[in-house]
């Protein structure tokens, strides 16, 4: 991994790879990179085990931790796509949401290890930068 900075996000036990292999199928630019297996054993884990994978999403660098089920995803973190049309959108919301996601409100998705993405139209933000009034000082 040659970048200064990459997101590592914690999966449950052996799920990092198999969710890097979906990113990848999903979205360009993507692709899954090196997977390091552990030395020896750790807590929760042994010698041999799938610790980490790196992979790449939309261009970005990620390392998945198959941490175990300590710590889950919540939307305090979302993922945002954009898109440049209808088809693109379908695509990756049904993408996400019929390999074992969910829909939730406002355009928003969990996939199947409960990582939130925010699917959204380019068209979308360019219609809500037209209607949004500076903020005013002194209020």
């Amino acid at each position: 991994m040659s970048d200064k900075l990459a997101t590592c996000l914690w999966f449950d036990h052996g799920e990092a790879r198999r969710a890097a292999e979906f990113y990848a199928q999903t979205f360009p630019d993507s692709h899954v990179g090196e997977i390091h297996l552990a030395s020896s054993d750790y807590p929760d884990g042994s010698a041999g085990n799938e610790l980490t994978v790196e992979f790449t999403v939309l261009g970005r660098s990620f390392v998945g931790l198959n941490g175990g089920p300590i710590f889950v995803p919540n939307e305090a973190i979302s993922f945002m796509v954009l898109t440049d049309d209808q088809a693109e959108t379908d695509r990756y919301w049904n993408a996400i949401v019929d390999n074992g996601g969910e829909e939730r409100a406002c355009g928003w998705c969990k996939d199947r290890w409960g990582f939130s993405w925010q699917v959204t139209p380019r068209a979308l933000l360019a219609a809500m930068k037209a209607t949004t009034r500076p903020l005013q000082s002194g209020l």
